[in-house]
């Protein structure tokens, strides 16, 4: 049987997510350019049904206002040592399903990586709603792609289920929290563990203090949605 691929998971609405990628791009473009990208977001009703239906029951559990302060203030100070000034966003009942399956889409387009450094751009830095189907085709449309493909993806059944098996995949992977890494039997969880994945791909030995010092005690769980937890502490694990 193959080896399966180095691979990485992320999240679109992830402040953790789009630090892991802001530091993947600028540091280690060459794994960027070997590893698989495989989004993971928050189901809605429609696709929790067919997860139902596959016996799926993602790790979200309710996570605890405390903790939820604390991530804000901790994702700012890792934006900031980096020269980034983030715009923390609000999400009034948002649906995860419109830009992460806009990105299944931009994907098999050949333009994911592309179609995920605006939509992090538009949340992160402009506090802009990426589960506005308006913001989806704006970004899309700079890309040259179909807007209302894109942004009416969570619309087509086919793409629907192709959403629901990139989550039961991540479920098979183990994923409790993003950003997840993975070679081979390997997972590396949290922006802190950046590095350790990239010496693997690479086939390298691991540095030793690999972790960064402006990165140290970055490895927090990312909330799914206000009132949720998919990370370890305090969470599932």
């Amino acid at each position: 049987m193959a080896a399966k691929p180095s691979r990485w998971y992320f999240s679109l609405r992830s402040p953790y997510s789009w630090l892991a990628h802001h530091d993947l791009l600028a540091h280690y473009p060459d794994v960027a350019d070997r590893v698989e990208w495989i989004p993971f977001w928050e189901p809605d009703e429609r696709t929790q049904a067919i997860l139902d239906d596959d016996g799926v029951r993602l790790p979200i559990v309710d996570m605890s206002r405390a903790k939820n302060f604390y991530i804000l203030q901790d994702a700012r100070r890792l934006a900031e040592a980096r020269g980034l000034s983030v715009t923390w966003p609000v999400d009034r009942d948002p649906n995860w399903e419109i830009a992460h399956l806009g990105y299944l889409v931009a994907e098999a387009a050949g333009r994911g990586r592309e179609y995920a450094a605006l939509v992090y751009r538009a949340r992160w830095l402009e506090s802009r709603d990426i589960t506005d189907r308006a913001t989806i085709a704006e970004i899309a449309t700079e890309l040259g792609l179909d807007a209302a493909r894109v942004a009416g993806a969570a619309d087509d059944p086919e793409i629907r289920r192709q959403g629901a098996d990139t989550l039961i995949r991540s479920y098979k992977d183990g994923l409790f929290g993003v950003p997840f890494f993975l070679h081979g039997r390997d997972k590396y969880f949290g922006v802190d563990r950046l590095r350790a994945w990239v010496a693997k791909v690479r086939g390298e030995a691991p540095e030793a203090g690999v972790e960064l010092d402006w990165l140290a005690g970055a490895d927090r769980s990312e909330p799914v949605r206000a009132g949720a937890d998919i990370g370890p502490a305090g969470g599932c694990g």
